[in-house]
């Protein structure tokens, strides 16, 4: 209902024309001036300062329980990263470690086969021999071997070569 209408009821009692008249005046203003009935009253606006209040209120608890949540998990990364980490050097030192074992492996290793390889070159023995007779040249290669067996037997072979 407008508030022509209800001015007219207001004032009908006063007199049927007078109240029309006023009634009519109103309801003139009404259409030239329609920002007039859209205008918030101070009760509007307390309501909706209220309502916004609250809002915001609400907003600012769910930001604070979103911060405490993120917080959690944060410091749960950050556990978690500490724990790789540690993980991360553990094996770090277990390989470092396990390379100094292997390279001392091949180490000894080398230094054995370069010892079994001296032996080998100690226990050979090259003798030539150079014979010359009868406007021909003859020679022989005479190789001495010292060799041992798994039972550590020293042995000892000829090989006769003739050039």
């Amino acid at each position: 209902m407008g508030y022509a209408l209800k001015i007219y009821e207001a004032f009908r009692e006063y007199g049927e024309e007078k109240a029309r008249v006023l009634a009519e005046a109103f309801e003139e203003l009404e259409k030239r001036y329609t920002q007039i009935l859209d205008m918030a009253t101070k009760r509007d606006l307390s309501e909706t300062e209220l309502r916004l209040i609250k809002e915001i209120e609400a907003t600012r608890k769910e930001i604070k329980e979103l911060e405490l949540k993120l917080t959690k998990e944060v410091e749960q990364v950050r556990l978690e990263v500490e724990e790789v980490r540690k993980e991360i050097k553990e094996v770090e030192l277990k390989l470092t470690k396990e390379i100094e074992e292997v390279r001392k492996e091949i180490k000894e290793v080398e230094l054995k086969l370069t010892k079994e390889i001296e032996e080998i070159r100690n226990g050979v023995t090259v003798l030539l021999f150079s014979l010359s007779g009868a406007g021909q040249t003859c020679g022989l290669l005479m190789v001495q071997k010292d060799f041992y067996s798994q039972r550590s037997a020293r042995y000892k072979t000829f090989s006769i070569i003739f050039l």
